[in-house]
């Protein structure tokens, strides 16, 4: 027997009535409602495509609070988990121990933790691994960027090749995404500056709400949009974020693309452009959390709009640009996910945005029955689309054509 929810088939006929339960119940009822297990699947979905059908499996569980995915050449792939771990999978089995040689000194809580972890384009000559984490500094915690040397299974050799600033206002945290530029160099979202008022996103003398353009030992490049100027941080490319969230190139165009989560309502897309200005907090389609306007208006002259925006928010998170084979009708479509909207818990979903020549045309919400937090969405070497889940025990699923 199976129940059918939205374009989802669910195979299980108790889980299927809890879902559906869930799904009714207004959202004073699910405020403070437990985490909904996810159960071991799969679960299989006719989606809006012709003849794209898939099936969404567990990969692996027990995993805490993951945030970030990135495979090694042998096809293993490593997890960073927000408390401070580095895991391994290795042919869908989570190794019990962690990675050895991550820092024990990771502050953990909230925005912040270990995040992002990423491979060298070059790493099968240099094996240098890259992971950003929040560290103590003086005047708060901060996000550092660091680099260390995969050797036997562990990490060898690790030092801080940036660390932005440090300050005890606001929430010192946040997003730190990687993203490798075609000509070596590292970007690197910084948040920081999400409080409503929050100026720091607009001041170039700190990382607060920029994004970055590093080399990869760290240093800021000469041709960056503000080196060289007086008052500067010489690594900025881009400012006025929130907290951007997911970063990624555009497979045909080679344009730069970062999601970004807003207050209540606000998040966006962006295309990334050097030294442009992105409008947080002067300009934002976002409310302040007692309902009234974040700012008077959404849009400015000489700001960026975003090139796509979430009104009420999906609390956006990891985003990719799909070019795999497996499911060709998807090709070119980017994928972003998203962990709770409009602030009703267990709305966790993937949302599918579809292009064409003048620009979107179309959005599906897609595994929303599964009650779940998508942290991070990448595709892998397999031409398959993979999932982390941020909850307490969380999953690693794969997303693949459905027989």
């Amino acid at each position: 027997m199976s129940v059918r929810l939205g374009f989802a088939v669910v195979r299980k006929p108790l889980c299927a009535l809890i879902l559906i339960g869930l799904a009714m119940a207004p959202a004073w009822a699910q405020r403070g409602r437990p985490t909904v297990p996810l159960g071991d699947g799969p679960w299989v979905y006719e989606t809006y495509e012709p003849d794209t059908r898939i099936r969404v499996t567990v990969v692996t569980k027990g995993l805490s609070r993951p945030w970030s995915m990135a495979w090694l050449p042998d096809g293993a792939m490593l997890v960073t988990e927000r408390a401070g771990r580095l895991r391994i999978v290795r042919d869908g089995v989570l190794d019990p121990e962690p990675v050895a040689g991550i820092p024990g000194d990771i502050v953990a809580g909230g925005l912040s933790g270990l995040l992002e972890v990423s491979l060298h384009p070059d790493f099968e000559r240099n094996r240098y691994v890259y992971f950003t984490y929040t560290k103590p500094a003086e005047y708060g915690p901060t996000t550092a960027l660091a680099r260390g040397r995969w050797a036997d299974g562990a990490i060898e050799d690790i030092r801080d090749i940036f660390v932005g600033d440090s300050s005890g206002e606001g929430n010192s945290g946040g997003a730190a995404r990687l993203a490798w530029a075609p000509d070596g160099k590292i970007h690197m979202t910084m948040g920081g500056a999400g409080a409503v008022g929050d100026e720091r996103a607009q001041d170039l003398g700190n990382h607060k709400g920029k994004t970055l353009r590093l080399n990869d030992d760290g240093g800021a490049p000469e041709d960056n949009p503000f080196a060289g100027r007086e008052g500067a941080r010489p690594e900025i490319f881009t400012r006025g974020h929130r907290n951007p969230i997911g970063l990624a190139f555009h497979p045909d165009t080679g344009q730069l693309w970062a999601t970004e989560q807003g207050p209540q309502g606000g998040d966006e897309a962006n295309i990334l452009l050097p030294g442009r200005n992105y409008g947080w907090p002067i300009v934002t389609y976002g409310r302040n959390y007692n309902g009234t306007p974040a700012s008077e208006q959404p849009w400015m002259e000489g700001l960026v709009a975003p090139e796509i925006f979430w009104v009420p928010s999906i609390a956006t998170s990891g985003m990719v640009f799909y070019t795999g084979d497996a499911m060709p009708a998807w090709q070119g479509n980017l994928f972003v996910g998203g962990m709770v909207e409009a602030r009703i818990p267990r709305t966790g979903q993937l949302q599918r945005i579809v292009f064409n020549e003048n620009g979107e045309i179309r959005r599906e919400a897609l595994l929303r029955d599964l009650r779940q937090r998508i942290r991070d969405v990448r595709q892998g070497p397999d031409g398959l689309l993979y999932l982390l889940t941020d909850e307490d025990d969380g999953a690693l699923l794969r997303i693949e054509p459905a027989p």
